[in-house]
């Protein structure tokens, strides 16, 4: 049942700092959707319940970095005056909607969601098990998407399954309990290049596991170090030889964040990216003037967003009040949705008088 408003519900797992992955591939992206206005609605969720999952054994390591993400949050310009910032766990009617959602889905569904099984390969958890918790992952996921009736969803292509499964449970509850769930859109990056950023190492995806990132909030030194290691075209030896920019993570890069003014600043060899690619294909172009044509366009790009951070990182307290004030929003939010859900499933007993009614008739006695 939609209320026609435009909501955003997106987020991610405080397992560690955000990186530059995490900014093309969304972060970039929900700051323009915060400035463009045309949103009634933002939330945006640090999923530390969902970082659990797979860290139980580990709280520590979720709890710090819960201010570690959000201060890459207002680094990177989300406003808390125009979108909600909020902890997951804060928010207890998602994990009773989660117990909900669990009737409607079954368990060789799960086991299909390709999202799922990459990320089992990505994670060990050897002879102990896969906790039911990461398993379900997919049901949690729409029980935070639903709670806050989101008609939108911004994320990279690697969770459109996530998304898609999403949209299963809200058809399926919608056809058992009548029309009350808001089905919701999925907002892939513009840019393809954005889709997934490989590692540095050339890997097909940039992991805080993997250690081939390049974190926001990285010194400048250390940015440029990694790139300069970066893995690139094995065929190019020579400067001369012609080389490879499909499949060559370097100038993914460079599709991901070179700009006009950034060739005329730091390139003038070169009008955009189609010129430089080019000459690096027919050869005469070398790995180290593109990887530190790279690191100008990062450095720049960073170094307004790392600023900003070091200016919030010395008023602590004003970023936990930032959350906590979001997660009473989101609370209050989620609380109208699941009595939305309850009432649609019959089981809001102390608030059907028509209920209580028809019981006391049933019993009463008819001799009085």
């Amino acid at each position: 049942m939609s209320d026609n408003k435009k909501v955003i519900l997106t987020g991610d797992r405080p397992t560690g700092r955000l990186h530059v992955g995490h900014y093309v591939g969304s972060l970039r992206r929900r700051v323009e959707l915060q400035e463009s206005g045309k949103w009634d609605e933002i939330f945006i969720m640090i999923a530390d319940a969902q970082a659990l999952t797979d860290n139980a054994k580990q709280p520590e390591k979720v709890r710090e970095n819960i201010v570690e993400v959000a201060l890459d949050y207002l680094a990177c310009g989300l406003d808390p005056k125009k979108s909600t910032l909020f902890i997951q766990s804060q928010v207890p009617e998602l994990t009773e909607l989660s117990f909900y959602y669990m009737n409607l889905v079954t368990v060789p569904r799960l086991q299909r969601n390709p999202t799922v099984k990459a990320e089992l390969q990505m994670r060990d958890f050897g002879n102990k098990g896969i906790p039911v918790g990461f398993f379900t992952y997919p049901i949690s996921q729409a029980a935070d998407i639903t709670a806050f009736r989101a008609t939108t969803v911004p994320v990279g292509e690697d969770q459109e399954p996530m998304l898609e499964q999403c949209r299963e449970i809200v058809r399926t509850f919608n056809a058992t309990y009548g029309e009350t769930l808001v089905e919701p859109d999925i907002m892939l990056p513009d840019n393809a290049a954005c889709l997934r950023l490989p590692g540095t190492d050339g890997k097909a995806k940039m992991s805080k596991s993997l250690g081939n990132c390049i974190y926001l909030a990285e010194e400048p030194e250390d940015i440029k170090k990694k790139i300069m290691s970066m893995f690139t075209d094995p065929g190019h030896l020579r400067v001369e030889d012609p080389g490879k920019t499909e499949g060559n993570p370097v100038f993914t890069y460079l599709e991901a964040f070179s700009k006009p003014e950034y060739f005329a600043e730091f390139c003038p060899d070169y009008k955009d990216i189609g010129e430089m690619k080019a000459h690096y294909e027919r050869g005469g172009l070398g790995d180290v003037k593109v990887k530190k044509f790279l690191n100008s366009c990062l450095q720049a790009e960073l170094e307004p967003i790392r600023k900003r951070r070091q200016e919030f990182q010395k008023d602590i307290s004003y970023v936990y009040e930032v959350l906590k004030k979001g997660s009473e929003v989101a609370e209050k939010k989620a609380a109208e949705t699941l009595s939305m859900v309850k009432q649609a499933m019959r089981i809001d007993y102390f608030n059907d008088s028509e209920l209580m009614k028809a019981q006391a008739l049933k019993y009463a006695n008819p001799e009085d």
